[in-house]
């Protein structure tokens, strides 16, 4: 039986220790360490990589602290429009979202449209279409309704600007981090077989149907048990722009770098050199794991079958 591992993020920023409530910081480590031990528990069971990152991207989905699902942002029409991708390392099949409404948790979506569709993308209308064909588990607009990001979205909705600040009330205090809030997890089983899944809310005050790089494969999500399974975090149209999940996987497979040296490579450097802020996390087929990024924070974490374990949020 070989490594098994699963890592998990929940966004990327400028994220500070003296900007963080102790409560705030204690409840974003619950949350990441409880996600990290749901997808843990399936690979520890004997579980599948990919059943593995669904359960982990679920627990962060219902977690109103993330911007996915439960506490995905407001779009310009004060609508939530999500996005999620999953795919699957062992024969590329993958699935993907975007512009769904009321799905409780898109990733599970994305799992039906791999599985059952017969396609890779579906969006708008005809994936709502498809997820009540599947019976995935709807919401009413009022279970996505968090007070802080109501607030983020007033303060910008009669603008033309974007906002990637999220604001938390906490007491009387507002703490300010400027996030890149998608959630995502990859994961290696015990068979060798490895898996990507990304989840997201997207931008404030997004418009005309914006999509980010979440549910693009290659650019936010990649699986290929040969090289990687990749997902991202960060300004999701330098993401798209440089195809950044699978160019780490290019740079394994067609120069021989490790997982570390290769997600090293787009994080600090061809990403960096285009402005694109953010962070990824990645496995390989050998259980190896890396949680790269070129922001102030990133909500991380991972736990591996050789002991190592870690939850971290700054630098």
């Amino acid at each position: 039986m070989s490594t098994f591992t699963i890592a998990i993020h929940g966004g990327a920023g400028t994220i500070l220790k003296e900007d963080m409530t102790p409560e705030l910081e204690k409840a974003y480590m619950d949350a990441l360490n409880d996600a990290l031990e749901a997808g843990y528990g399936v690979l520890q069971r004997g579980g599948s990589a990919v059943n593995a990152v669904k359960a982990a991207c679920i627990l962060l989905e219902d977690n109103v602290l993330f911007n996915a699902g439960r506490g995905s942002v407001f779009t310009k029409q004060g609508l939530q429009e999500m996005d999620a991708a999953i795919m699957d390392g062992a024969n590329l099949d993958a699935g993907a979202v975007a512009g769904v409404r009321n799905v409780r948790n898109p990733i599970a979506l994305a799992i039906e449209v791999m599985q059952h569709s017969n396609h890779v993308f579906l969006s708008g209308q005809g994936a709502n279409d498809f997820a009540l064909q599947q019976g995935i588990k709807l919401e009413a607009d009022d279970y996505f309704y968090s007070q802080f990001r109501y607030d983020q979205w007033k303060a910008v909705k009669d603008t033309d600007d974007y906002v990637m600040d999220h604001q938390h009330e906490s007491k009387d205090e507002l703490i300010r981090d400027k996030k890149f809030g998608t959630v995502g997890a990859v994961a290696c089983d015990s068979n060798g077989n490895i898996a990507a899944a990304t989840s997201t809310g997207g931008m404030t005050n997004k418009k005309w149907g914006r999509i980010g790089d979440s549910p693009l494969i290659g650019a936010g999500t990649y699986a290929n048990n040969a090289t990687c399974a990749i997902s991202c975090t960060g300004h999701g149209e330098l993401f798209i722009r440089s195809v950044a999940a699978y160019d780490v996987s290019c740079l394994m497979e067609y120069k021989g770098l490790s997982l570390q040296d290769a997600m090293d490579i787009v994080v600090r450097d061809k990403l960096v050199k285009i402005g694109g802020e953010g962070g990824m996390i990645g496995v390989d087929a050998k259980g190896n794991f890396a949680m790269p990024f070129n922001s102030a924070g990133m909500y991380r974490g991972a736990k591996s079958s050789m002991g190592r374990f870690e939850v971290l949020i700054y630098k």
